[in-house]
């Protein structure tokens, strides 16, 4: 097959086919490679927290409260629930004058018992400690404690600020629409698992904005990714693909997950900007879809190397027992 796809066997039994789309852009918003339909819409979901942690450094609002690099990577994160995690959030949250009722997002399971690979055979390295189920634990709770700040900066009523209309929303709107180089009025919106504005746009345009997050040599977008790039554990977590591949190439990469297969991603070296959506939403197919797609990119030494265990992903029984696997073939169409 020339487009990409991830398929699933059992056995020697191909069990399912996942069809991936991919748009791979540079910062001018010219497509450098492909895979199904780069224009198809797609909902960044968790995708975005970079550009709606953006305003926060753009504003002033990270200086005034003198936000730590941890924090800033948190605004931008889906973490694991991880004690560490969760407490610097609440550092954040009350250096703000709030506390966790202040929060709009529900209380759900640790992503840690669904997103990590654990590293085979390795001595000592345990399961990640997580917290108690809470909005504060909640994946999405940097993020919204990122938003509370920004209204708290510019006077704006936090009551309401997870909706659509209200003014962090279309802030963080119109920081998106900037970096994606479309009107504000071509986003889509929607309601995202945590009760915050869900955007939804081509993804080749959500892959120029990762290109142009890294691209930019503005201070914010800087500050967002230094953030990102300095703290990867913080972004996602112990055994975490976007954590463990910003950790095996250091400041070469800017990865973020979102629901229903998507990733973005930014390769600074290259100047490229990666968008991916798994047409089926499968989020354990998007890990070695996305592997795959770096390997093509070129990404050095190859991440289905330095992390195969995310290249080949082990389907599990409930006796956590190796029945099956996942793995991506297929190749990028060069533009």
């Amino acid at each position: 097959m020339t487009e990409l796809y991830v398929q699933s066997s059992r056995g020697d039994t191909l069990d399912t086919v996942h069809r991936v789309h991919v748009a791979v852009c540079r910062a001018d918003g010219s497509l450098v490679a492909t895979s199904g339909d780069p224009r198809r819409l797609v909902i960044m979901r968790s995708a975005a927290k970079p550009f709606q942690a953006l305003p926060l450094a753009e504003d002033g609002a990270v200086e005034r409260f003198g936000m730590t690099g941890e924090e800033l990577a948190l605004a931008c994160a889906s973490h694991n629930s991880e004690v560490r995690q969760v407490e610097i959030v609440r550092g954040f949250l009350e250096g703000l004058g709030l506390t966790e009722q202040d929060l709009a997002c529900g209380p759900h399971p640790a992503l840690a018992r669904d997103f990590t690979v654990r590293r085979p055979g390795s001595a000592g390295d345990e399961r990640p400690q997580l917290a108690d189920r809470s909005r504060l634990a909640s994946n999405c709770s940097g993020k919204h404690t990122g938003m509370l700040a920004l209204a708290l900066h510019h006077g704006w009523e936090t009551q309401g600020y997870h909706l659509s209309g209200h003014p962090v929303q279309q802030r963080v709107k119109r920081a998106l629409a900037s970096y994606a180089g479309l009107p504000e009025a071509e986003i889509g919106e929607g309601v995202d698992g945590c009760g915050v504005v869900a955007f939804s746009l081509p993804l080749a345009s959500m892959a120029r904005a990762f290109a142009r997050l890294v691209a930019d040599g503005g201070t914010a977008a800087q500050a967002v990714v230094s953030a990102m790039t300095a703290h990867p554990e913080l972004v996602a977590g112990k055994w975490r693909l976007e954590t463990e591949l910003m950790q095996a190439y250091p400041s070469r990469l800017v990865l973020k997950v979102g629901a229903e297969g998507v990733y973005g991603a930014a390769l600074p070296e290259q100047g490229l900007g990666v968008a991916l959506k798994v047409e089926d939403g499968s989020s354990r197919a998007a890990m070695p879809a996305l592997v795959h797609v770096l390997d093509q990119l070129g990404l050095d030494p190859a991440p289905s190397s330095r992390l195969p265990r995310f290249a080949t992903l082990e389907i599990l029984n409930t006796r956590a027992e190796p029945v099956g696997a996942m793995v991506a073939a297929g190749a990028l169409t060069l533009v």
